[in-house]
């Protein structure tokens, strides 16, 4: 185990697997030279040259395209989108292609393809550059995504997406790449997609949260615990494919939930998570209404008090457990 940032967890993770395999290669607007917009992939460029770590012209459309079409003939690209508010110009690329071809060739194409999206507010960017998309991939049947809230969780979860035969969003959420966490170094470390783990264990409250929002409701349910309040800290890290029992199981311990994620609360994903437990088992153990937190329905602000005030506070985490448990 060695302590370092989320971003350099990400680092490892691409260097690993790049030493590996020779298919994967790396490839997006100022990914070489400059090192990443975040800095993620410094030093990439001087171990394995330009040919496997490949500035690319800014057009999302061709970046996603040509990714897409490396895959399908037998590479391994790793695809940076710089913001992940420009994946939208790589839309159909992505969900008409990427995500499309396994299936219309009857089984017999693999499309490896890992799109890296730095995504999410708290850095001042404005409204878009600062979005939370991830709901939108988990509409698109053929996709897998995936959103790591630690360092450890960044490098396992990323090395098993570019060894995955299906194309995978992978989302990096901009104010985590500082945060500090220990990582293992083994270069065998992976962690497979669709498995969630217990972050805190807990009897009273089950919290379920994931990405940029887990690290505050940790510090909420640390803070509670000296209270007498016992919260158990669900993370998914996987949205596609969902963990679903480590989920229900946990509610029907506990019988109380309460979901955090930073995107919109209209049509965000902790709203399929609310389904999932409504329509299991665990819904006869709800001792109170399922709640949802989630960033408010507006552009994200530009003003820094403003963008603040657009997603969960830690505030607002813990009022929201003391709600559900009748505090």
């Amino acid at each position: 185990m060695k302590e370092m940032t989320y971003k350099d967890a990400v680092n490892l993770a691409m260097r690993e697997e790049m030493r590996r395999d020779e298919e994967v290669f790396l490839m997006g607007e100022d990914v070489g030279l400059y090192g990443g917009a975040f800095g993620v992939s410094v030093g990439m460029l001087e171990e394995f040259g330009e040919d496997r770590v490949r500035d690319t012209p800014i057009s999302e459309a061709v970046i996603a395209g040509a990714g897409a079409g490396a895959a399908v003939t037998g590479m391994r690209p790793i695809v940076e989108i710089m913001f992940m508010d420009f994946t939208t110009i790589a839309m159909d690329s992505l969900v008409n292609q990427a995500a499309k071809m396994r299936y219309m060739f009857g089984g017999k194409a693999k499309v490896p393809m890992t799109l890296r999206c730095p995504g999410g507010s708290g850095t001042g960017a404005a409204a878009q550059h600062s979005q939370s998309l991830e709901a939108w991939f988990c509409h698109v049947p053929g996709l897998k995504v995936v959103v790591p809230g630690t360092a450890a969780d960044a490098k396992g979860l990323l090395k098993a997406a570019i060894r995955d035969d299906n194309p995978v969003v992978f989302v990096e959420q901009k104010t985590l790449y500082k945060e500090k966490g220990m990582v293992p170094v083994d270069e065998d470390f992976i962690i497979p997609l669709g498995k969630g783990e217990i972050k805190k264990e807990g009897t009273d409250v089950t919290v379920v949260s994931y990405g940029r929002m887990l690290p505050r409701v940790l510090k909420v349910a640390e803070e509670l615990e000296k209270e007498g309040i016992s919260v158990e800290v669900v993370d998914p890290r996987t949205l596609v494919p969902l963990d679903k029992e480590i989920i229900i199981n946990s509610v029907i311990k506990t019988g109380r939930v309460v979901l955090v994620n930073e995107a919109c609360k209209t049509g965000g994903y902790i709203g399929e998570i609310a389904s999932v437990i409504a329509e299991s088992e665990a819904f006869d153990y709800l001792d109170a209404p399922i709640l949802r937190l989630a960033g408010l329905d507006v552009p994200i602000p530009y003003n820094p008090e403003l963008e603040k005030a657009a997603v969960p506070s830690e505030e607002q985490i813990r009022a929201g457990i003391l709600k559900v448990m009748n505090r």
